[in-house]
């Protein structure tokens, strides 16, 4: 029964599918994943070898992600969890073969930066690095994100690949300054 997005969906998602680094901060339930979903999977479709990293804070959210974009069933897109709970088979299939990898930043850190050389083709080819609930990433540990996510920049550059960043939030005070902290864009 959804006949358009709402403003916030479709501005932040036209930033981002214009190539510029987007932050949408609004309230819980309000659509934020349609803000991303929508530029990185017309990507995905127009685009064969692009591909896509989405980050959360919880499995639960992942898992729920997931399940979103695959009910969409569109051909070519393999959106995949990689988490500390995916056999070792099943791994090797996601690295090669997703395109919409969903993960969370330890994962990042632990099982797929450090064999940056087993995903390059995955890192070449990114275009979208989605980080949700990103106001959960404060403290010790939003600066260890925040390292995280500027490694993954200096892999992907290294690759030749400068991925679009979009960030969403619903309780963040100060969300681009957050998003900035956060990415270093």
């Amino acid at each position: 029964g959804v006949t358009a997005p709402w403003r916030h969906q479709a501005e932040a998602a036209a930033l981002a599918y214009d190539g510029q680094h987007v932050v949408v901060a609004t309230g819980t339930a309000s659509g934020k994943s349609l803000a991303y979903q929508m530029p990185a999977l017309a990507t995905l479709l127009a685009d064969p070898r692009a591909t896509v990293l989405y980050l959360a804070p919880t499995k639960a959210l992942a898992a729920d992600q997931l399940r979103a974009v695959a009910e969409l069933e569109l051909d070519g897109v393999r959106p995949a969890c990689y988490d500390g709970d995916t056999p070792r088979a099943e791994r090797e299939w996601i690295r090669r073969h997703s395109r919409f990898v969903l993960t969370n930043p330890d994962m990042l850190h632990h099982g797929i930066l450090p064999g940056h050389a087993q995903w390059s083709g995955f890192l070449r080819r990114l275009t979208y690095v989605v980080i949700d609930e990103c106001h959960t990433y404060r403290g010790v540990f939003g600066s260890h994100v925040a390292h995280v996510l500027r490694r993954l920049r200096r892999q992907c550059a290294r690759f030749g690949s400068t991925p679009v960043f979009v960030l969403a939030s619903a309780t963040s005070g100060d969300p681009a300054t957050a998003a900035q902290r956060h990415t270093g864009l």
